[in-house]
């Protein structure tokens, strides 16, 4: 079933008045629980895979995992799996959270775009780097728990709205990067035009049920796209007006 939100009943919840701190005087949330095991996670599922950005590496172990996954499931937290968080939706991945992560080369003063907040986690681990998070998510009880779950871990300079994130987030933009978290089979017109020249957008491309594509998309100076293509991967689709919307120009990238 097509779930839809109406513009009349998006939620915006804003957790600061003013632009957020540089990252240095951004006070993150820490927790000794499972520390052994994030390493572990970091050391033998992303370094050993190739990601190597020092910021990236040093977030996926300073994050608490396991405070975004389903209690029944926190002793899985850092398993090199995608597991359920409700409402037909998981957590990614830890290997594919750093990929994408790294994929789209924060600086501490990057503006970040997350389309599908989630549980929290891709947004948390973003925070690390940047304070300026901007995340949306359009399953209400999915989005309605992971503002909770932030909110009540500290992380208070992640901004996180309930809505669709097909249109992206106007007011915002231009964003730095744009990470999509669920699969459009197309890329969202929108989130092109939002991106800043020179910037890059990480997203996965194909239809629910095959194998996708995570791709990255760098806006060139002269307005030109640049596509690369990361590696193979499955996501839960993008819902909302992803699903009624015809393919586009922005699909007829360079390959």
């Amino acid at each position: 079933m097509i779930r839809h939100i109406s513009l009349a009943l998006l939620t915006l919840v804003s957790t600061a008045v003013a632009e957020p701190p540089v990252a240095s005087l951004v006070q993150r949330p820490r927790s000794t629980e499972f520390a052994a095991e994030r390493d572990t996670m970091v050391t033998r599922q992303i370094e050993a895979r190739g990601v190597r950005a020092p910021k990236v590496l040093q977030a996926m172990r300073d994050v608490p995992r396991h405070w975004f996954v389903p209690d029944g499931l926190r002793s899985l937290a850092h398993a090199d799996r995608p597991l359920p968080i409700g409402e037909d939706q998981t957590i990614s991945q830890p290997y594919i959270v750093a990929l994408m992560t790294e994929a789209l080369r924060l600086t501490e003063s990057s503006k970040v775009l997350e389309i599908g907040t989630g549980s929290g986690y891709q947004a948390a681990v973003l925070s690390e780097i940047t304070p300026r998070v901007y995340t949306i998510e359009i399953v209400e009880p999915l989005a309605r728990r992971a503002i909770e779950t932030l909110k009540r871990r500290g992380y208070n300079s992640i901004e996180t709205r309930i809505g669709d994130g097909y249109a992206g987030w106007k007011e915002h933009a231009p964003f730095d990067a744009i990470i999509v978290t669920c699969a459009p089979d197309h890329i969202p017109p929108r989130l092109i035009e939002q991106l800043a020249v020179g910037r890059r957008l990480c997203v996965p491309v194909g239809e629910e049920g095959r194998i996708q594509e995570l791709i990255v998309v760098t806006k060139q100076q002269d307005g030109s796209l640049k596509r690369t293509t990361l590696i193979p991967v499955r996501f839960v689709p993008m819902t909302g007006d992803a699903l009624d919307q015809p393919k586009t120009q922005a699909d007829r990238l360079p390959p």
